[in-house]
């Protein structure tokens, strides 16, 4: 009886909707036809330009970890003014020795310093050997990007200089040696993504051109997305895994959106008898909207992170925002351009492959009946996953989590074993007196001598290099320098540490004249300043994320009750999402089985950058099946049977597109690069984490509870008439 009752509502609510077309999508429609010819020469002409955007993009981008404004900036300010250094465009030269041969020593000096005078601006500062090895500083005037740029240069003329055994490392040398690792790591991204996304796609389309659409609006994406990124990185700075995140974020996005219009179009297709511009107006209207909808909720999401004041971070937000903002476009010009030309054998595939809705009605029919115990069980599921997030643990970055291949990743471990992490990237304490003469007054070396007495006391710490000359003395004698040599890496929790006392305990107990400027610089002092500002400008970025999501929310389904308990699930999905990085890369479950780096604490920038981009692909399936309930709903069923109505006709097209999504993310999990690595397996567990726990089961849980509740909206002033267009198909 129950399931002749849903079957005769179903039936009053299409009766209810008869099969008309909306004007206004029909003109726009028939204008895209008109010229669809010119929209796919433009899209062509587009991607030839993304191609060579791609190629020419890399020279341009950069792995700076600087803060405007924070006080390592300001010290690597005063180095590169009185000391001559450049913190980001310096190499590090690391040159084997036998012994303590003062002849040996003099002549690997010339030979360094003859390197030092080819480079234009560039100036050489040597190390006492140590560990059977020598350190050199070689600092260029040269901005990140463009030292990286000149590494072969400088490998070549070592080599020439007859210093064949000697290592090239450093902040330039890691990028330049990253970058093509980076695009290798892409390129077999892509094809995984592409192989996964076209199997998902023959799966839901059959094997039909209809199948080769979403790739094509992918591909118009990735392209699109590419070419606005390399001319906003003219003007902004981009981080070097730019590439990488906006080609596969638009390789999933693109394809989803792409999936979404094909398959409305194949069922409406066969509900209109093959009439294929009936069929595009129908498809323009329902899945355009629920595109348009969907990728402004993305592009909500991440456009919180424009507020970050870190460069790093908000290149990211910039570049990712983009997407899906074309992505949308691509979908809404493209398909209706090419399923114009649509034929006979067209509307026999899509008959041939009708949408099966049987498993997703009867999984929506049994989430209806038991909603309170499924409710309360993923409720459990997702707090107990969310557990472990409270050890999540960040670190600007890590020298170990490289790919050991790399030669400036083979030359920083033979000086990590040698001598120690802490000397590749020591802390730098400039004091700064502004007067002439001022560094070696006997009130600054005393309490110089004082700092260098605490800090070798202190366990982090494995050298304190201090003098009265150069080059721990500017040529005015207005600035002096107190080198620090940790004995870890300049991520590890002892060395964060060791900055932070320095600046709160031990400086201040030095006792430096008044009018001192005392500045913590060097890498581990960037480090904190980076972590510090990423951390605390969280929580208004998750506020901002909230706030745009749920205007766009009530906006999209017509209630603040849908809206908020659709942000409130997002909220626990992201926590969980969290959680489960810690279980993966600090507790190492799966991490050996999938190849990744076991590290202690993720990169500052990644939980940022998740909860945004998470936010922004929760909203979007949210759209997608929420709409559809909407739509039931607005045609006269109740609200059961709009969720069974709405999982029904979703079910299989979204859990196909994220499975595209994951397919797509995949392509970062499994590169070298663990920044990269630990985005991917986050956004890939959220995804999946949303489409099966929240989507599935949650979130219609949360609707069959609350009932009638669910469409109260407080400006409407009476119930709105059934909608003009077919309630048939999917979202």
């Amino acid at each position: 009886m129950r399931g002749q009752r849903r079957a005769a509502l179903l039936s009053t609510a299409r009766l209810r909707s008869p099969r008309t077309v909306v004007p206004r999508g029909r003109r726009v429609v028939r204008l895209l036809v008109r010229l669809r010819v010119p929209v796919l020469l433009a899209w062509g002409a587009l991607g030839l330009v993304g191609v060579f955007a791609a190629f020419g993009l890399s020279g341009r981008l950069s792995t700076s970890l600087s803060v405007p404004g924070a006080e390592s900036q300001r010290a690597d300010a005063v180095l590169a003014r009185d000391f001559g250094q450049n913190v980001e465009g310096g190499f590090t030269i690391v040159v084997p020795v036998q012994g303590d041969d003062a002849a040996r020593l003099a002549l690997i000096g010339s030979r360094l310093r003859h390197v030092a005078r080819q480079l234009p601006g560039a100036h050489l500062t040597t190390l006492e050997p140590a560990g059977g090895i020598l350190q050199a500083e070689l600092s260029t005037p040269l901005d990140l990007a463009r030292a990286a740029d000149i590494t072969a240069r400088v490998r070549g003329l070592l080599q020439r200089a007859g210093l064949k055994d000697a290592g090239v490392t450093g902040a330039p040398a890691l990028q330049h040696d990253l970058t093509p690792v980076l695009a290798a790591d892409l390129h077999r991204g892509e094809a995984v993504a592409v192989v996964v996304a076209l199997a998902v796609l023959v799966l839901i389309l059959g094997p039909s051109p209809l199948a080769v659409l979403p790739l094509v609006v992918a591909g118009a994406t990735m392209a699109g997305a590419l070419a606005l990124v390399d001319a906003l990185s003219h003007v902004v700075l981009m981080v070097l895994y730019v590439p990488n995140l906006v080609a596969l974020v638009a390789l999933g996005v693109g394809v989803d959106y792409g999936l979404l219009f094909a398959h409305r179009f194949r069922e409406e297709l066969v509900a209109n008898g093959g009439a294929v511009e009936d069929a595009l107006v129908v498809a323009w209207d329902r899945a355009g909207r629920t595109v348009l909808a969907s990728g402004l909720a993305v592009a909500v999401g991440l456009s919180a992170l424009l507020v970050v004041s870190v460069p790093f971070v908000r290149s990211l937000g910039v570049a990712a925002l983009v997407v899906p903002l074309v992505a949308v476009v691509a979908a809404l010009s493209l398909c209706p351009a090419l399923l114009s030309f649509a034929g006979a054998r067209t509307l026999r595939s899509a008959r041939r492959r009708a949408a099966r809705q049987g498993t997703w009605r009867r999984v929506a029919a049994l989430v209806v009946r038991r909603r309170v115990t499924l409710l309360t069980g993923s409720l459990l599921v997702l707090g107990g996953l969310a557990v472990p997030g409270l050890w999540l643990r960040v670190t600007p970055g890590s020298l170990t989590a490289l790919p050991h291949d790399l030669p400036a990743a083979r030359t920083l471990a033979v000086v990590r074993n040698r001598v120690g992490g802490g000397s590749l990237t020591p802390i730098e304490v400039v004091i700064e007196t502004g007067t002439s003469g001022g560094a070696l007054r006997p009130a600054v070396s005393g309490a110089t001598l004082r700092l260098a007495r605490a800090l070798l006391a202190d366990p982090a710490v494995e050298i304190v290099a201090v003098g009265t000359r150069p080059p721990y003395v500017d040529a005015g004698r207005r600035s002096r320098l107190v080198v620090v040599v940790g004995r870890e890496d300049f991520g590890a929790p002892a060395t964060l540490r060791l900055v932070g006392d320095l600046r709160t305990r031990l400086v201040p107990a030095a006792r430096f004249p008044a009018k001192t400027t005392v500045l913590v610089g060097g890498a581990p002092a960037q480090g904190v300043d980076f972590i510090a500002h990423v951390d605390g400008e969280l929580p208004l970025v998750l506020a901002l994320v909230l706030v745009l999501a749920f205007v766009v929310l009530v906006v999209a389904f017509g209630s603040p009750l849908l809206a908020l308990g659709a942000i409130v699930l997002d909220a626990l999905s992201v926590a969980a999402t969290f959680g489960l990085l810690v279980l993966v890369f600090r507790v190492g479950i799966g991490a050996d089985v999938a190849g990744l780096y076991r590290v202690g604490a993720v990169e500052a920038w990644v939980p940022v950058f998740l909860v945004a981009l998470l936010f922004g692909l929760s909203m979007d399936y949210e759209v997608f099946l929420v709409r559809r309930m909407r739509e039931a709903r607005d045609a006269g069923l109740g609200t059961g049977d709009a969720v069974i109505e709405g999982m029904a006709r979703t079910g299989r097209i979204v859990s196909a597109a994220a499975l595209v999504m994951v397919g797509a993310l995949s392509g970062l999990w499994l590169g070298r690069v663990a920044g990269l690595q630990e985005l991917g397996v986050g956004l890939a567990l959220g995804v999946a984490l949303d489409a099966i726990v929240v989507r599935g089961v949650l979130l219609p849980s949360v609707v069959a509870v609350l009932g009638e509740a669910n469409w109260w909206h407080p400006l409407r002033r009476a119930p709105r008439p059934p909608d003009p267009v077919r309630t048939g198909g999917s979202c």
